[in-house]
């Protein structure tokens, strides 16, 4: 069965060869307007130039590349395109206005990347984006500390923005990331500012929109401990507040709230999945925000984190897979579900990145690119829904279901138990197990379920003396195994285990509690991926359970396909079955 989560599946947007933040906007007419940083070379390389295309069948085909810039000028780079009331579409871009071909880094060397300095410029179109202004026009931002701090003064302002602007209480909102130095990681400092234009909505002529640099002061939204904040991108909130995230080296992205338009915001702080509750986990990538028509909210990341604010070129590491969090709105927050895979890459060292959402006729789509390939892929608006949806499910998932017990041991005794057979992995197959158990002491190890025969042929899920959940996958060939967070598992208490095995993107995932594993203090991942050649991992048919571990077993349930997390939430909110 084809994974649609497989970026494999996309369909393809034009480019030359580097491609980047491939964003689109929607027409009357409801043609496509994508605008993307393209070049023939690679990224930051000379040549490297902002175009557009259109789809007038929802990415299927598209005309041919249109030049916003040519790539034979000075670099224009990282276009954000914002459309308007009158259907004109402004491309947004840095650019480089005095064509420099070098920048002093921190060590006093120079670098020839020179994409992120200049001017913020843009044109616009007024035929549905198949040609542009001749000329472009200037954004101005206002100079901070950190633009003060360069190597050049102020004079020369570094910045690059991503994503969309957006419109917000009769205002358009655009972020951008000023850089204060070039080192390791190629921008070593950096914080978030925001353009507002108040007038851009119905001003038609460009020399009269007004602009205004936010937040108040001299200083950016900053991240909480480093010197890197970048990338801040934003949402409006139905009570007119304002919500942006960002990515820092820290092992997490940042997250703010304006609730004055924008003049100030909340004092630099990790995102939360819950106001005060645990971080999110984020490495130095795009973590983009997103609402709906529908007033609910998704938050793009890659759920995996270390601090790397010694070596932050490592940072930019492990895009692949894509998780997002479903948001809804509470008493001025957004709060986040526990997060699904939604995009994936059968190799693990592809990036995926820098994403668009696109809402028409009731569908969702994806934008993304891997730098030298952007695709579109449509996204099951069941699993949007189910991310929206897991705030409040207390339902217990019955599809796929093909084994169940209760209490079927009890402390010290073994049971012998006749299970069906799992599907194959190395054909995308996936299965799930539920467990109840009543965990003793922390010290306490033992097996909770064993199909292996005598060459080790099965699965094992085995209670560890560090109190984490080990699984062991063993097709007679090789070998993979995982093990849940330490910490996760309470002593003496009842606790709900779903053990996920994703045959798509070959991953084993822990839901504790109704909480995703995502590593903790402890580790960068809470998730772990099993070996692409593992294939059949039936055992004997007769399973030891609960042998020589001393704990009770609650029920048993499995499941012949991979649960979504949001699934392991309801079932968990469920409760055990009472006997």
């Amino acid at each position: 069965m084809k994974d649609v989560r497989n970026i494999k599946w996309g369909l393809e947007i034009p480019r030359e060869h580097y491609c980047d933040q491939p964003y689109i906007v929607i027409t009357a007419s409801g043609d496509w307007v994508c605008v993307m940083t393209t070049g023939a070379g690679v990224e930051g390389e000379r040549g490297q130039h902002v175009v557009s295309a259109i789809s007038k069948d929802q990415g299927q085909t598209w005309s041919e590349l249109t030049d916003i810039e040519p790539a034979d000028g000075p670099e224009a780079s990282w276009v954000m395109p914002l459309i308007v009331p009158s259907g004109r579409i402004y491309a947004f871009y840095t650019y480089n206005s005095s064509n420099r071909s070098e920048v002093i880094s921190d060590s006093g060397s120079h670098i020839s990347r020179v994409d992120t300095l200049g001017d913020l410029m843009f044109k616009y179109s007024d035929d549905g984006g198949r040609s542009w202004s001749k000329d472009r026009y200037q954004v101005p931002i206002r100079n901070m500390q950190i633009d003060r701090d360069n190597p050049y003064e102020g004079k020369v302002q570094f910045f690059w923005g991503v994503g969309k602007p957006i419109i917000h209480e009769d205002s358009v909102y655009m972020g951008l990331a000023k850089v204060g130095s070039f080192g390791d990681g190629f921008m070593a400092s950096s914080e978030g500012i925001f353009v507002k234009s108040s007038n851009i909505l119905t001003e038609s002529s460009p020399e009269r929109i007004e602009w205004e640099t936010l937040p108040d002061g001299d200083q950016g939204i900053k991240a909480p401990l480093g010197k890197v904040a970048d990338e801040h991108n934003l949402v409006g909130l139905s009570d007119g507040s304002l919500y942006c995230t960002y990515r820092t080296v820290e092992g997490h992205n940042g997250q703010a709230y304006s609730r004055d338009g924008g003049h100030t915001w909340t004092s630099p702080d990790y995102a939360q999945y819950n106001p005060g509750g645990r971080k999110i986990k984020h490495p130095r990538a795009a973590n983009f925000v997103r609402r709906y028509s529908n007033g609910k909210y998704t938050l793009w990341f890659h759920n995996h984190g270390t601090d790397n604010r010694a070596t932050p070129s490592l940072a930019y590491q492990d895009r692949n897979p894509v998780w997002m969090c479903g948001g809804i709105e509470k008493d001025g927050y957004i709060h986040w579900s526990q997060p699904e895979i939604v995009l994936y890459d059968d190799e693990p060292r592809t990036r995926i990145s820098y994403p668009d959402f696109i809402e028409q006729e009731g569908k969702y789509f994806i934008s993304e690119t891997q730098k030298t390939i952007a695709r579109i892929h449509e996204v099951d608006a069941a699993l949007l829904e189910a991310m929206w949806n897991q705030h409040d499910n207390d339902e217990r998932s019955e599809r796929g279901l093909v084994f169940e017990i209760v209490k079927p041991a009890t402390t010290g005794t073994d049971a012998l138990v006749e299970l069906p057979e799992l599907p194959n992995l190395a054909a995308g197959g996936g299965f799930a197990l539920d467990l109840w158990i009543y965990h003793g002491s922390r010290g306490a190890a033992g097996s909770l379920l064993d199909t292996r025969g005598r060459g080790g042929k099965g699965i094992a899920v085995a209670m560890t003396e560090q109190g984490t959940i080990r699984l062991t996958l063993n097709d007679g060939r090789s070998e993979s195994s995982w093990e849940s967070d330490e910490g996760l598992l309470q002593s003496n208490a009842w606790q709900h285990i779903v053990v996920n095995v994703d045959g798509g993107p070959k991953i084993i995932t822990f839901v504790i509690n109704g909480e995703l594993a995502d590593g903790g203090k402890q580790r960068q991942f809470g998730w772990g991926r099993f070996s692409p050649h593992i294939q059949d991992i039936n055992g004997s048919r007769q399973a030891l359970l609960g042998a020589g571990w001393e704990g009770l077993i609650g029920s048993l349930r499995i499941y012949d396909r991979y649960l979504l997390t949001s699934e392991a939430v309801g079932n968990y909110r469920f409760g055990l079955t009472p006997q």
